[in-house]
């Protein structure tokens, strides 16, 4: 049993690889390709190519004329949109100008009205600033006086000032009082600057007076002791000259 079914099983494995090599061996289909066949002039008839080129340079000819004439359609109306576009530029450039110019003047106009309304703010102030420094002299002069009198005593002469009042009298000769209240920023300015000199030139006339004291100082030390030198050396000659006697 078992050979015939190996005699069996390799028959059918023969039969299935026949068709596989049939398969091969077989011819590839190839396509149907017609002949061409060039075409047929009839007898009798005679072809005339010098017309036939001179019918295809006209209709060139014809071609290329309307392509120039195309383009230069195109080219004039590019033209024409550059005129009209410079003419604007031209126009825009004319009212920039103008408005500038209008700009400028009232400009030019508001800085007139600003400098004329400082101007009169300044004038008014230093106006306002003396009658103020009048009617404060009027007011000082009253008080100097009222205070004059009060420091006299009942015989009418008048009273020795304290070293205070002196240093307030001189105080207020020097500087007066400010009034900055109603003072522009400029003005203040100017003021700061002032007072910062007036200061400046306090601490130099301080720094001098300060170095003369001390020099002063020093010679009177320098003299006091030449002072007391010279009474030693004077007492000391007495009593040598009263031992020889």
């Amino acid at each position: 049993m078992s050979n015939r079914e190996d005699v069996e099983h390799e028959g059918q494995e023969d039969a299935s690889e026949e068709p596989g090599e049939e398969g091969e061996t077989k011819p590839k289909h190839k396509p149907f390709v017609p002949a061409l066949v060039p075409p047929k002039i009839p007898d009798g008839e005679k072809v005339d190519f010098d017309d036939i080129h001179r019918k295809r340079m006209e209709k060139d000819l014809t071609e290329l004329q309307t392509l120039i004439e195309a383009h230069f359609e195109s080219r004039k109306k590019e033209e024409e949109e550059l005129i009209n576009l410079t003419q604007r530029i031209e126009n825009r450039r004319a009212e920039r100008a103008e408005q500038h110019r209008i700009r400028t003047e009232h400009e030019k106009e508001r800085q007139n009205k600003l400098a004329e309304e400082k101007a009169q703010k300044e004038e008014e102030e230093a106006k306002r600033k003396a009658d103020d420094d009048a009617k404060k002299k009027k007011i000082l002069s009253s008080f100097q006086f009222t205070g004059f009198m009060q420091r006299t005593d009942k015989k009418g002469v008048p009273r020795k000032q304290t070293e205070r009042e002196k240093k307030k009298t001189i105080l207020s000769e020097r500087r007066k009082e400010l009034n900055v209240e109603n003072l522009s920023a400029d003005k203040l300015r100017e003021t700061a600057n002032e007072l910062w000199k007036w200061m400046h030139q306090l601490e130099a006339e301080r720094f001098e007076l300060q170095d003369r004291y001390m020099c002063q100082k020093y010679e009177i030390t320098v003299l006091r002791n030449r002072v007391s030198d010279h009474q030693k050396n004077t007492k000391g000659s007495r009593s040598k000259r009263g031992l020889r006697k």
